[in-house]
Protein backbone atom coordinates (compact mmCIF):
# COMPACT_ATOMS: atom_id res chain seq x y z
CA UNK A 1 0.00 0.00 0.00
CA UNK A 2 1.29 3.82 -0.74
CA UNK A 3 2.55 5.31 2.31
CA UNK A 4 -0.08 7.48 3.65
CA UNK A 5 -2.77 6.57 1.35
CA UNK A 6 -4.96 5.32 4.38
CA UNK A 7 -4.38 8.16 6.60
CA UNK A 8 -5.66 10.74 3.59
CA UNK A 9 -8.29 8.80 2.24
CA UNK A 10 -9.90 6.96 5.18
CA UNK A 11 -13.60 6.34 6.09
CA UNK A 12 -13.97 9.29 3.13
CA UNK A 13 -16.48 7.40 1.67
CA UNK A 14 -18.68 9.04 -1.67
CA UNK A 15 -22.59 9.80 -1.22
CA UNK A 16 -24.60 7.34 -3.34
CA UNK A 17 -27.31 9.48 -2.69
CA UNK A 18 -25.83 12.94 -4.13
CA UNK A 19 -26.88 14.33 -7.47
CA UNK A 20 -23.64 14.31 -8.62
CA UNK A 21 -22.51 11.12 -9.98
CA UNK A 22 -19.59 8.70 -8.09
CA UNK A 23 -16.98 9.18 -10.67
CA UNK A 24 -17.55 12.97 -10.38
CA UNK A 25 -17.65 12.99 -6.86
CA UNK A 26 -13.80 10.60 -6.79
CA UNK A 27 -12.59 13.29 -9.57
CA UNK A 28 -13.64 16.04 -7.29
CA UNK A 29 -11.21 14.12 -4.09
CA UNK A 30 -8.49 13.29 -5.86
CA UNK A 31 -8.35 16.95 -7.63
CA UNK A 32 -7.94 18.26 -4.09
CA UNK A 33 -5.57 16.33 -2.69
CA UNK A 34 -3.16 17.35 -5.50
CA UNK A 35 -3.90 21.01 -5.12
CA UNK A 36 -3.11 20.53 -1.54
CA UNK A 37 0.16 18.58 -1.94
CA UNK A 38 -0.96 15.13 -0.78
CA UNK A 39 0.08 13.85 -3.97
CA UNK A 40 2.95 16.03 -5.30
CA UNK A 41 3.79 16.64 -9.19
CA UNK A 42 5.29 13.34 -10.33
CA UNK A 43 4.00 11.31 -7.73
CA UNK A 44 1.91 7.86 -7.99
CA UNK A 45 -1.95 7.99 -7.07
CA UNK A 46 -3.07 4.79 -5.31
CA UNK A 47 -3.80 1.81 -8.25
CA UNK A 48 -7.18 1.54 -9.39
CA UNK A 49 -7.96 -1.75 -6.83
CA UNK A 50 -7.03 0.21 -3.76
CA UNK A 51 -9.47 3.50 -4.30
CA UNK A 52 -11.86 0.95 -5.20
CA UNK A 53 -11.55 -0.54 -1.75
CA UNK A 54 -11.24 3.04 0.09
CA UNK A 55 -14.59 4.48 -1.31
CA UNK A 56 -16.77 1.44 -1.69
CA UNK A 57 -17.47 2.27 -5.89
CA UNK A 58 -17.22 -0.16 -8.22
CA UNK A 59 -14.16 -0.69 -10.86
CA UNK A 60 -15.77 1.17 -13.58
CA UNK A 61 -16.17 4.35 -11.40
CA UNK A 62 -12.67 4.46 -10.35
CA UNK A 63 -11.52 4.28 -14.13
CA UNK A 64 -13.98 6.96 -15.43
CA UNK A 65 -12.82 9.27 -12.87
CA UNK A 66 -8.73 8.34 -13.68
CA UNK A 67 -9.80 8.78 -17.25
CA UNK A 68 -11.21 12.30 -16.91
CA UNK A 69 -8.69 13.51 -14.97
CA UNK A 70 -6.19 12.63 -17.57
CA UNK A 71 -8.28 14.12 -20.27
CA UNK A 72 -7.80 17.13 -18.55
CA UNK A 73 -3.97 16.86 -17.92
CA UNK A 74 -4.37 16.55 -14.51
CA UNK A 75 -2.64 13.11 -14.42
CA UNK A 76 -1.07 11.04 -16.84
CA UNK A 77 -0.88 7.08 -17.31
CA UNK A 78 2.81 5.57 -17.64
CA UNK A 79 2.43 1.47 -19.17
CA UNK A 80 2.98 -0.69 -16.82
CA UNK A 81 3.84 1.99 -13.81
CA UNK A 82 0.78 3.44 -12.77
CA UNK A 83 -0.99 6.52 -12.56
CA UNK A 84 1.00 9.35 -11.50
CA UNK A 85 0.63 13.52 -11.05
CA UNK A 86 0.87 15.31 -14.40
CA UNK A 87 3.07 18.61 -15.10
CA UNK A 88 1.41 21.51 -15.47
CA UNK A 89 0.52 21.79 -19.04
CA UNK A 90 0.58 25.20 -21.16
CA UNK A 91 -2.38 23.88 -23.25
CA UNK A 92 -4.49 20.31 -23.82
CA UNK A 93 -4.22 18.90 -27.26
CA UNK A 94 -8.46 18.14 -28.17
CA UNK A 95 -8.90 14.23 -29.54
CA UNK A 96 -11.54 14.04 -31.99
CA UNK A 97 -13.41 11.14 -32.92
CA UNK A 98 -12.39 8.95 -35.75
CA UNK A 99 -14.96 7.09 -37.66
CA UNK A 100 -13.83 3.88 -39.74
CA UNK A 101 -14.31 5.53 -42.85
CA UNK A 102 -12.01 8.31 -41.51
CA UNK A 103 -9.55 5.90 -40.51
CA UNK A 104 -9.38 4.09 -43.66
CA UNK A 105 -9.03 7.47 -45.47
CA UNK A 106 -5.87 8.17 -43.22
CA UNK A 107 -4.89 4.30 -44.19
CA UNK A 108 -5.51 5.03 -47.90
CA UNK A 109 -8.01 1.63 -47.71
CA UNK A 110 -11.45 1.42 -49.48
CA UNK A 111 -13.83 0.78 -46.21
CA UNK A 112 -17.20 -1.33 -45.84
CA UNK A 113 -19.23 -2.95 -42.99
CA UNK A 114 -20.88 -5.81 -42.77
CA UNK A 115 -23.54 -6.14 -39.99
CA UNK A 116 -23.32 -9.49 -37.95
CA UNK A 117 -26.71 -8.25 -35.86
CA UNK A 118 -29.06 -6.12 -34.10
CA UNK A 119 -30.75 -7.08 -31.29
CA UNK A 120 -32.10 -6.25 -28.01
CA UNK A 121 -30.11 -7.82 -24.92
CA UNK A 122 -29.58 -7.75 -21.54
CA UNK A 123 -26.85 -4.90 -20.05
CA UNK A 124 -24.21 -5.85 -17.57
CA UNK A 125 -23.21 -4.12 -14.76
CA UNK A 126 -20.56 -2.12 -16.98
CA UNK A 127 -22.82 -0.93 -19.54
CA UNK A 128 -25.51 -0.11 -17.22
CA UNK A 129 -23.55 2.22 -15.10
CA UNK A 130 -21.47 3.41 -18.31
CA UNK A 131 -24.94 4.41 -19.84
CA UNK A 132 -26.12 5.75 -17.06
CA UNK A 133 -28.97 2.42 -16.29
CA UNK A 134 -30.74 0.80 -14.06
CA UNK A 135 -29.40 -2.58 -13.56
CA UNK A 136 -31.19 -5.04 -15.27
CA UNK A 137 -32.05 -3.26 -18.13
CA UNK A 138 -31.35 -3.74 -22.09
CA UNK A 139 -29.59 -2.19 -24.31
CA UNK A 140 -29.32 -2.68 -27.99
CA UNK A 141 -26.13 -3.94 -29.12
CA UNK A 142 -24.78 -3.74 -32.57
CA UNK A 143 -22.55 -6.19 -34.16
CA UNK A 144 -20.15 -4.85 -37.24
CA UNK A 145 -17.41 -6.46 -38.68
CA UNK A 146 -15.17 -3.31 -40.80
CA UNK A 147 -13.07 -4.23 -43.48
CA UNK A 148 -10.52 -2.22 -45.09
CA UNK A 149 -9.97 -3.37 -49.10
CA UNK A 150 -12.13 -6.15 -48.42
CA UNK A 151 -9.92 -7.46 -45.58
CA UNK A 152 -11.24 -7.78 -42.26
CA UNK A 153 -9.69 -5.16 -39.45
CA UNK A 154 -11.99 -4.75 -36.68
CA UNK A 155 -14.94 -6.43 -34.92
CA UNK A 156 -17.22 -3.53 -33.34
CA UNK A 157 -19.63 -4.54 -30.51
CA UNK A 158 -21.59 -1.08 -29.99
CA UNK A 159 -24.31 -0.98 -26.64
CA UNK A 160 -27.24 1.96 -26.79
CA UNK A 161 -29.90 2.60 -24.69
CA UNK A 162 -33.03 1.21 -25.58
CA UNK A 163 -33.69 5.16 -26.68
CA UNK A 164 -31.88 4.33 -30.10
CA UNK A 165 -34.14 0.89 -30.62
CA UNK A 166 -34.68 2.92 -34.01
CA UNK A 167 -31.31 2.03 -35.10
CA UNK A 168 -33.20 -1.45 -35.75
CA UNK A 169 -34.77 -0.12 -39.14
CA UNK A 170 -31.62 1.81 -40.60
CA UNK A 171 -28.80 1.17 -43.07
CA UNK A 172 -26.04 0.20 -40.59
CA UNK A 173 -23.88 -1.04 -43.28
CA UNK A 174 -22.21 2.83 -43.15
CA UNK A 175 -21.20 5.64 -40.96
CA UNK A 176 -23.10 4.98 -37.50
CA UNK A 177 -22.42 8.93 -36.76
CA UNK A 178 -23.68 9.96 -39.93
CA UNK A 179 -26.75 8.22 -38.97
CA UNK A 180 -27.23 9.89 -36.15
CA UNK A 181 -26.26 13.66 -36.58
CA UNK A 182 -29.26 13.16 -39.20
CA UNK A 183 -31.21 12.82 -35.99
CA UNK A 184 -29.69 15.61 -34.42
CA UNK A 185 -27.43 13.75 -31.67
CA UNK A 186 -23.64 14.96 -31.82
CA UNK A 187 -21.06 12.25 -30.71
CA UNK A 188 -18.83 14.69 -28.95
CA UNK A 189 -16.44 12.69 -26.39
CA UNK A 190 -14.42 9.70 -26.11
CA UNK A 191 -12.80 8.10 -23.24
CA UNK A 192 -10.58 5.34 -24.66
CA UNK A 193 -9.41 2.33 -22.79
CA UNK A 194 -6.67 0.19 -24.61
CA UNK A 195 -5.50 -3.09 -23.91
CA UNK A 196 -4.58 -6.46 -25.89
CA UNK A 197 -6.88 -9.12 -26.46
CA UNK A 198 -6.02 -12.66 -27.79
CA UNK A 199 -8.66 -13.50 -30.60
CA UNK A 200 -11.82 -16.57 -29.46
CA UNK A 201 -12.22 -19.29 -32.00
CA UNK A 202 -15.66 -17.19 -32.69
CA UNK A 203 -13.78 -13.79 -33.31
CA UNK A 204 -10.80 -15.38 -35.04
CA UNK A 205 -13.08 -16.87 -37.63
CA UNK A 206 -14.63 -13.70 -38.32
CA UNK A 207 -11.94 -11.66 -38.64
CA UNK A 208 -10.07 -14.56 -40.58
CA UNK A 209 -7.01 -15.32 -38.05
CA UNK A 210 -5.68 -17.94 -35.76
CA UNK A 211 -7.22 -18.44 -32.34
CA UNK A 212 -5.33 -17.47 -29.51
CA UNK A 213 -3.91 -14.15 -32.04
CA UNK A 214 -3.46 -10.49 -30.31
CA UNK A 215 -5.78 -8.00 -31.01
CA UNK A 216 -5.27 -4.58 -30.16
CA UNK A 217 -8.70 -3.78 -27.66
CA UNK A 218 -9.94 -0.45 -27.92
CA UNK A 219 -12.84 0.11 -25.30
CA UNK A 220 -14.65 3.76 -25.51
CA UNK A 221 -17.49 5.49 -23.62
CA UNK A 222 -18.95 8.10 -26.34
CA UNK A 223 -20.77 11.53 -25.24
CA UNK A 224 -23.34 13.34 -26.76
CA UNK A 225 -23.39 17.16 -27.46
CA UNK A 226 -24.84 17.55 -23.91
CA UNK A 227 -22.60 15.06 -21.94
CA UNK A 228 -24.58 12.54 -21.35
CA UNK A 229 -23.98 8.74 -22.17
CA UNK A 230 -24.49 8.04 -25.82
CA UNK A 231 -22.90 4.26 -26.21
CA UNK A 232 -20.48 2.28 -25.47
CA UNK A 233 -17.76 0.96 -28.22
CA UNK A 234 -15.49 -2.50 -28.26
CA UNK A 235 -12.93 -2.60 -30.66
CA UNK A 236 -11.00 -5.87 -32.00
CA UNK A 237 -8.53 -4.72 -34.08
CA UNK A 238 -6.14 -6.46 -35.99
CA UNK A 239 -2.49 -4.58 -35.73
CA UNK A 240 -1.23 -6.77 -38.52
CA UNK A 241 -3.55 -5.19 -41.12
CA UNK A 242 -4.52 -1.90 -39.67
CA UNK A 243 -3.04 1.05 -38.10
CA UNK A 244 -5.63 2.51 -35.95
CA UNK A 245 -4.96 6.30 -34.62
CA UNK A 246 -6.75 7.62 -31.18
Amino acid sequence: MIPEIRKVLFMKNLQAESYSPLYHQLMTRIRADIEQGTYPIGSKIPPEHELERLYQVSRVTVRRALAELTTEGLLERKQGKGTFVASPRGSLPLKSLHTFHDSCKMNKMRPSIDVIHVKETDADADAAEELNMSRGGKVLEVLRVCRGDGVPVVLERNHFSMAYAWLQDQDLTGSLYGILREYGVEPKLALHDVSIHYASEEEAKILEMETGAPLIRLHEVIYDQRGRPLHTNVQLIRGDRFVFTI
